[in-house]
């Protein structure tokens, strides 16, 4: 088994929904994926990594990165419009199963990171279970999410394995996003000024959290409080520095309460334009 780890601020969800992309991404691209988030240093918390073979689990996940594309996959008999700017549109074989019904637009398609044989699927933000969606993008002029991917995927290119020390740091000029990682977004009526009024301004996103969190939400969800408000828990490592399976880590994620060191966060949300619409990370608070 391999192992790594990434430093990891907890109180930013974007980087902690993508230790969760990392796990995600390890166990379908290597498999076994484990993982625990380490504070034993007070001065910086970790995210470890292990999953099969020999080398670093990190290493494995942002090379698939760094060759990878988004693909939208569309249900057989899908009647959505797609444009050609947008990437790679596929069908499924009439009789092949999808995760939820088909989408009214083409924004919550199922988006397909492929490279070669290699293949992670993101589809969240189509959830129609009870869970919440956790789409905090409005889809500008009808962008969909395999749009962004394709964005963030191309702002990286080459440049993601040379961050595994470090990925969460690796920041570019970005127009658009899954509103993931706060550092990029803010709410025009508490920063005093609306960007669109500047259109030489152009913000500095981080595309490797953006979508590794966007994978992170695969399997776990914060729990949600209110349409604004989420609560998300995180167990450290077990006592001797062992490791945890992916269903404990995804669980906690939720609220679940485990035998573990826990910390658990509370995430508050403004609306950035029109009400109702795409939604951006305030404040976050650890709760005592």
């Amino acid at each position: 088994m391999g192992e790594a780890s990434v430093p990891v601020d907890v109180l930013n969800p974007g980087q902690v929904f993508a230790c969760f992309g990392l796990l995600e991404a390890a166990t379908d691209l290597l498999g076994d994926g484990e993982g625990g988030f380490d504070w034993s240093d007070p001065t910086q918390t970790r995210f470890r990594l292990r999953a099969c073979g020999e080398g670093s689990p990190v290493e494995a996940v942002l090379g698939f990165l760094d060759e990878a594309k988004a693909i939208a996959i569309a249900p057989a008999g899908g009647r959505n419009a797609w444009r050609r700017e947008w990437g790679e549109r596929r069908t499924e074989a009439a009789g092949a199963p999808y995760p939820f019904p088909e989408p009214s637009s083409p924004a919550t398609l199922v988006c397909l990171l492929e490279a070669g044989a290699r293949r992670v699927r993101i589809d969240h933000w189509g959830d129609a279970t009870r869970r919440d969606n956790m789409k905090f993008w409005g889809g500008s002029a009808g962008k969909p999410g395999v749009a962004f991917a394709n964005d963030a995927l191309g702002l990286v290119r080459g440049a993601c394995l040379r961050a595994a020390a470090d990925p969460f740091s690796v920041g570019r000029p970005q127009s658009g996003s899954f509103r993931f990682d706060w550092r990029r977004d803010y709410i025009p009526i508490d920063a005093g000024f609306s960007r669109n009024e500047h259109s030489d301004m152009v913000p500095v996103g981080f595309p490797l959290v953006e979508l590794l969190a966007a994978i992170g939400l695969t399997h776990a969800r914060p729990e949600r409080l209110q349409k604004l408000r989420y609560r998300y828990a995180l167990i450290g490592c077990p006592e001797g520095g062992g490791l945890l399976p992916a269903s404990l880590l995804r669980a906690s994620l939720g609220g679940v309460r485990m035998p573990f060191p826990t910390r658990r966060f509370t995430m508050n949300l403004g609306y950035p334009g029109k009400e109702g619409q795409a939604r951006a990370i305030t404040t976050v608070n650890e709760e005592p």
